[in-house]
């Protein structure tokens, strides 16, 4: 007879996220949770706007009756859950943007990082928390028939099972190409109380919605039954009547913009903070007062889902 040999625990992985104990004890306890990105904070909002959104949203969940989970990456650890020291760092600026691809490196390398939505999925997954709420999806970009500029966003949620709360896609994408891609991988996207796509400064994309809610307690139905397939869902909801960004100048930020990244050769990851920091400047900061509305109506929405489940 061999001899019993006790193994070893096996190691925990880099990326295996380091969960903050209210969350932890939320999860525990069975009580809602929702995950909020980071990218927002560091790539996507000036300071100090950055820093009181921060604390503005994760209030917002919690007056929702849910416990915010903020995703991050500092000194190479991933964290669910960030208190107000680790808050400050990410909103200080000089950390890196990170995708899914960009884990490992950051982890392995030691380094502090913003979460994009792939990347806020995936961990918020791994930590066991299913809702997620954000401003605006990545996608596919114009022009990318040629230069094959897609976003992980889709490809992660296919994999991932987690309810995305978001105002559509950012509409500097092409957004009728981007629902496409979110077909093929099999995500599920529904209008909340829309018949039509919304374009994150825009309440209409210009392109319908394949399935439209009407409630919250409609859309945890769905996602009750769709998260058995092991992968995520896009509850899509309209930037606020009041808050909308004028379509006249949306539309000439968006043409101006596009021709400056053309024009300075911005390429992959920098174009959205590079288009959003236009859309800022050059709105005199309509645009950032309608990014904030936007988000902050999506953490409203998506703290009220998780309390259905």
């Amino acid at each position: 007879m061999m001899p019993h040999v006790t193994l070893p625990p096996r190691p925990a992985s880099p990326l295996d996220p380091l969960v903050a104990p209210e969350v932890a004890d939320a999860l525990a306890a069975g009580r809602p949770v929702v995950a909020l990105e980071s990218t927002l904070l560091a790539h996507g909002l000036p300071a100090p706007r950055n820093r009181a959104t921060a604390s503005a949203l994760e209030d917002v969940v919690r007056a929702h009756g849910a416990v915010p989970a903020t995703v991050a990456v500092l000194d190479g650890r991933p964290r669910v859950g960030l208190d107000a020291e680790a808050l400050d760092r990410i909103c200080a600026g000089g950390v890196a943007k990170l995708s899914m691809r960009d884990l490992g490196v950051a982890a392995g390398l030691g380094l502090d990082g913003a979460t994009t939505v792939a990347a806020t999925a995936w961990l918020a997954a791994a930590a066991g928390v299913e809702v997620f709420a954000t401003g605006g999806l990545g996608g596919v970009h114009r022009g990318a028939r040629e230069t094959w500029d897609v976003s992980a966003d889709p490809a992660t949620l296919a994999r991932t099972p987690v309810a995305v709360v978001c105002s559509g896609v950012k509409s500097i994408l092409d957004v009728g190409a981007t629902l496409e891609v979110l077909e093929t991988w099999s995500v599920p996207v529904l209008g909340f109380g829309t018949d039509a796509f919304p374009g994150f400064y825009r309440r209409d994309s210009g392109v319908p919605v394949p399935w439209r809610v009407d409630s919250p307690a409609d859309a945890a139905a769905v996602w009750r039954a769709h998260r058995a397939t092991g992968g995520g869902l896009v509850l899509a909801q309209p930037v606020p009547v009041d808050a909308e960004l004028d379509a006249d100048l949306h539309d000439r930020l968006l043409a101006d913009g596009l021709a400056m990244v053309a024009a300075r050769g911005i390429v992959g990851k920098d174009v959205t903070p590079a288009l959003l920091e236009h859309f800022h400047s050059g709105s005199d900061g309509a645009s950032l007062e309608t990014n904030i509305a936007l988000v902050t109506a999506n953490a409203a929405l998506a703290a009220q889902l998780a309390a259905l489940l």
